[in-house]
């Protein structure tokens, strides 16, 4: 396999984790050197619930997604607190030039969205677990497409994970790094340092569902679980309620995935 592996065969994902912080290899130790220092002088961090995450062994850490800011953002808490992530990230990253290099050498897993090969991802991600990684997931898939930026209806593939491997579930939400580069924005803010807060909640009890595993109402009502654990965060950092009603992507006529504009009709931001 030559796909940014460098001379190994073996995918970054799938060796076992090792090093400080745990996971980490020479794409993280490289990229760190050059990315943090960046992100410090772009943003002013409140960082919450630290001790929420674990230092060692398996687990998934799942956050709500706003910008393509926040898997740096993200990875810099999960980074200066002792974990080297693992994310699943779409794969048309994978195949940009240098960066797709880069998330592969640093064990990256990637996603065909929407596709009959997006359970390959599940595949990798269960075995990223096994080996005791710290995998990162933004359960809705994409962006959200909630006017107001609150989570909207996930993915089940979470839940997928979550009650196979049965390792803890870390529920995280972030809040002002879609000032620093708003959603689906190509500018970066630089002309003041943007506050960028994350917060880290205790682990969701899954246990409920561990043995119905493969049945689709556990994995939605598992699913639902841990996306209210990060609302109910989101909502501490704002200050406010989310909407009664949640952004469902399944009934909108915006598209599942991808850029959508601004400027659809209201109609197309349906709440059931």
């Amino acid at each position: 396999m030559s796909n940014g592996f460098g001379k190994s065969r073996t995918p970054a994902y799938a060796r076992p984790p090792k090093g400080y912080p745990l996971g980490t290899n020479i794409y993280f130790r490289v990229c760190s050197k050059i990315v943090i220092p960046i992100l410090k002088a772009l943003t002013k961090r409140d960082w919450r619930g630290t001790e929420n995450l674990p230092k060692s062994g398996a687990v998934i850490v799942a956050c709500n997604h706003m910008s393509y800011a926040d898997p740096l953002v993200f990875a810099h808490y999960l980074y200066a607190n002792g974990r080297a992530p693992r994310f699943l990230g779409k794969e048309s990253v994978f195949r940009v030039p240098v960066i797709g290099r880069i998330v592969s050498g640093a064990g990256q897993i990637p996603v065909h969205r929407e596709s009959d090969r997006a359970t390959e991802a599940v595949d990798h991600a269960l075995n990223v677990l096994s080996l005791g990684h710290c995998l990162g997931i933004y359960p809705e898939g994409t962006l959200t497409r909630d006017p107001e930026l609150w989570p909207m209806v996930a993915k089940i593939g979470l839940a997928r994970l979550a009650l196979k491997s049965r390792v803890p579930v870390i529920p995280f939400a972030q809040w002002g790094d879609q000032n620093l580069l708003p959603r689906y924005g190509k500018r970066v803010t630089l002309w003041k340092r943007t506050k960028v807060t994350i917060v880290a909640g205790p682990p969701v009890d899954l246990s409920e569902w561990f043995e119905k595993a493969d049945d689709h109402d556990a994995q939605v009502a598992a699913t639902q679980k841990v996306m209210q654990a990060i609302t109910t965060l989101l909502e501490e950092i704002r200050g406010e309620s989310a909407p009664a009603v949640i952004f469902d992507p399944h009934t909108s006529e915006l598209p599942r995935v991808g850029k959508f504009t601004a400027e659809k009709p209201a109609k197309a931001r349906n709440r059931k």
